[in-house]
């Protein structure tokens, strides 16, 4: 597979404070890679300077086979941004808006056809000021693929977004990802980035501390299936269940950590099964991208 996107030894500092230290990686054609870390950790410094919008103290960035440094005019017409808060003038249509910031592009799609990829056919002749949250998401995301770009980079495309609306987001996402375009995606939701990524990179302090699948950074990093449980009435002794390596007690919750999840909950329903014990709640507990974001930075992302 091709190679989108090449980063290599990349450096920024702001005066004593070092945003980016010396990160590398590369992003294959088609891929949706995922840039995750704490505000501060120097993600958007990293994206900026990808985009071609800031220039890095050292370190190359190609994109699409051009370098960033050198050709940053070429590198804009192949890539695509979509900003967290994208500034529309309100008082214009969609299809107006796209055909005025057609006028920035050499070539472009015409703005029929990507407000129907994107769901707003229907909204195509009315203000963008009446357009909901989701809707001038999506009208955000076809200004970033009105030049037709190689790449494109989606900034917490999902921000402030009901359920239902987030969820359509991932389809629209994964639609990019089919007509063979790469997707840099940054976002405050693990469930969307184990969702959509096919990579991810995981940011603190400047420096790249994880970068795979994310099923291979939880079998990594974020231990296996546990077990948690309230008790009803009853007792029982968890060290004596089967598979058990560890047992965790707070504010009446038991959490099992266990080599073999599928016996010791076969052990726990026996139990109840056999009138010894009621359970007012048990559940099995996946490990998540979450745990391992947690686990390598000690910090939640809107910390």
């Amino acid at each position: 597979m091709s190679i989108a996107v090449s980063v290599q030894e990349l450096v920024k500092r702001y005066g004593s404070l070092v945003a980016v230290d010396h990160i590398s990686f590369e992003v294959s054609t088609g891929e949706i890679f995922g840039i995750l870390g704490p505000n501060g950790a120097g993600k958007t410094t990293t994206l900026e300077i990808m985009e071609g919008l800031r220039r890095p103290d050292t370190g190359r960035v190609v994109i699409d086979g051009v370098d960033v440094l050198a050709s940053p005019r070429e590198v804009r017409e192949r890539v695509g941004v979509q900003l967290q808060e994208a500034g529309f003038f309100e008082r214009l249509t969609p299809l107006e808006t796209l055909a005025l910031f057609s006028t920035y592009h050499r070539r472009s799609l015409p703005g029929a056809v990507l407000l129907e990829r994107m769901g707003l056919t229907e909204k195509g002749d009315a203000l963008v000021e009446t357009l909901s949250g989701g809707q001038r998401q999506r009208l955000s995301i076809a200004l970033a693929l009105l030049n037709d770009p190689r790449i494109v980079f989606l900034d917490e495309p999902t921000t402030g977004l009901d359920p239902q609306a987030r969820r359509a987001m991932w389809d629209v996402v994964e639609g990019i990802r089919r007509e063979g375009r790469t997707v840099f995606l940054t976002t405050h939701y693990m469930e969307e980035a184990q969702r959509l990524c096919d990579r991810v990179a995981i940011m603190d302090h400047g420096r790249i501390v994880a970068l795979d699948t994310p099923r291979t950074l939880i079998r990594a990093h974020a231990g296996g299936t546990t077990l948690a449980f309230v008790l009803e009435d009853g007792r029982l002794d968890p060290s004596r269940l089967p598979a058990v390596s560890r047992v965790d007690a707070s504010d009446g919750e038991t959490v099992l950590h266990t080599a073999d999840p599928q016996h010791t909950l076969h052990a726990l329903l026996d139990l109840s099964r056999g009138g010894q014990v009621r359970y007012r709640s048990l559940r099995v507990d996946e490990p998540t991208l979450e745990d391992v974001f947690l686990h390598l930075t000690g910090r939640r992302l809107r910390e």
